[in-house]
């Protein structure tokens, strides 16, 4: 590691020497929260040698692994466990949920950071705080970075699109008295400033249907308003209109950081021997034969659902892979779970008849079957991370959003940017709406064409995504804008 210095003037004649620096990051709960922020400190430290990073976790009260491939040696980046707090689950929406247990944890976090500085207090060879990166869901630490005196970044782990709704909302919400919940009652189509074409109301993103839900979000970005910026997980080829319209003086600066992605975390145990089993599986398939069917860790159907799906991939006989995932026990937190057995949820001989032809697994290692060539179109909930793999691998994507900002970026992607097709965009997993299977065929039929405009879009914002982080890339250059304000 490089000699680190403490920035002062050592005499007449001699240049000043920089002290080193530490971020405090605090990334929500859930892996594709921690693995991003995970991935974004690496790029930092990486870029700058001044720079440390202490990654602050807070642990969710359930199962759930949250160990990352690399944390343990990674240089300048520790973490810390905060203390566990209790949050009860049954029965509680999610946003309500997630608001109460990040505010738990802040005198957990006002502790760590006293402890940080006071080492930096005591040693000339500790770096200095120099600020808080916090998830799009911890606004309320602003508070805890408030009181240490250094500023607090947004990094936003969704694209551009979401980020200027959620401030246009929350402009309508505070200077022309809207209620956000009532839009998709009031207007067959909505102009937002971050999208070229207007938006159906019938996809908004469903925490604006709920005014506790609505209420939150409005919330958070109020407080994006206070920070000293913004990271976009994006980058400037996919989303140039969204942020372009957020440079306005009302917007702090945003830094286009993206994909920032976790490309190389490897499961351990039974996940392991499940991973090996599938590409195995799909090392067996013609290059781009095969449809991939996964829509996250909360994604899961009922029964009917899961029937029209299975009909739809017999009836098309293309060769598929289906993560089918099992739906949580009636009010607990919306995590899917793998089935003991799936034929039982499954047509009857549906294993049977398509044996030759597809494949019926539970959890999916989503990156290495995105990248294997045999991959040839991805049936998706739309998860940011998600897309952004998609494209990264220029797998093209079947659209069916089903919770959260989804809607959104599925219209993103079939509308503004012709990068997807639809199955069906308003599509909610809280609703009654069962989609046909003559629906779903007609999509995965759409997305498996290897000739189609939305293929050759998409292998061409490939590339691009690749060239952003490249040295001279959008995404490169702006990371570097980000460590000068840093450092100011």
């Amino acid at each position: 590691m490089k000699a680190l210095y403490v920035l002062s003037w050592l005499g007449q004649g001699k240049a000043p020497r920089i002290q080193a620096a530490e971020l405090v990051f605090i990334p929500a709960i859930g892996i594709g929260h921690l693995a991003s922020s995970f991935e974004i400190a690496k790029l930092l430290v990486a870029r700058d040698d001044r720079l440390f990073i202490t990654v602050l976790t807070m642990k969710l009260p359930l199962e759930y692994n949250l160990k990352l491939k690399g944390a343990d040696d990674a240089e300048r980046i520790r973490f810390i466990n905060l203390p566990e707090e209790a949050v009860e689950t049954k029965g509680i929406k999610t946003s309500l949920f997630l608001k109460l247990f990040v505010e738990n944890h802040k005198q957990h976090v006002r502790d760590a950071v006293a402890k940080l500085t006071s080492e930096a207090l005591q040693s000339d060879c500790k770096p200095r705080l120099v600020g808080f990166v916090i998830d799009m869901f911890c606004t309320t630490m602003i508070d805890v970075a408030n009181e240490f005196g250094v500023p607090t970044y947004v990094f936003f782990t969704s694209g551009a699109g979401f980020l200027g709704l959620v401030l246009h909302l929350q402009t309508l919400h505070d200077e022309q008295n809207k209620d956000c919940t009532e839009l998709k009652e009031s207007d067959p189509d909505l102009v937002l400033p971050c999208l070229v074409n207007p938006m159906p109301a019938r996809v908004l993103p469903g925490m604006y249907l709920d005014k506790d839900s609505a209420t939150e979000f409005i919330n958070h970005a109020r407080r994006f308003r206070e920070t000293k910026g913004i990271l976009v997980n994006t980058f400037m080829e996919l989303e140039s209109h969204g942020l372009g319209a957020l440079t306005d003086c009302k917007t702090p600066p945003l830094y286009p950081v993206g994909p920032i992605l976790n490309l190389k975390s490897d499961p351990e145990g039974s996940e392991l021997a499940k991973k090996k089993e599938i590409l195995e599986w799909l090392d067996d398939q013609p290059p781009l034969s095969v449809v991939f069917l996964c829509f996250g860790s909360m994604g899961c159907f009922g029964g009917d659902q899961v029937k029209e799906i299975a009909a739809a991939l017999e009836h098309c006989g293309l060769r598929f892979l289906w993560s089918l995932r099992q739906p949580p026990p009636k009010g607990e937190l919306p995590f899917a779970s793998d089935y003991a057995d799936p034929s039982g949820v499954l047509p009857q001989g549906f294993l049977d008849r398509t044996a030759g032809t597809g494949k019926v697994i539970g959890w999916a290692p989503q990156v290495a079957v995105l990248g294997h060539p045999s991959v040839g179109g991805f049936v998706s909930h739309c998860g940011w991370n998600s897309t952004l793999e998609s494209l990264w691998y220029g797998v093209p994507v079947a659209a069916w959003p089903m919770y959260a900002e989804q809607h959104l970026n599925a219209f993103e992607l079939v509308r503004e940017l012709v990068l997807a097709v639809e199955i069906k965009m308003d599509y909610r997993r809280e609703g009654e709406v069962v989609v046909r299977a003559e629906e779903i065929e007609r999509g995965i039929r759409e997305v498996m064409e290897v000739e189609s405009e939305q293929r050759k879009k998409v292998q061409g914002m490939s590339e691009k995504s690749r060239r952003a982080l490249m040295d001279g890339g959008s995404s490169h250059s702006s990371l570097g804008r980000l460590i000068d304000q840093i450092f100011l």
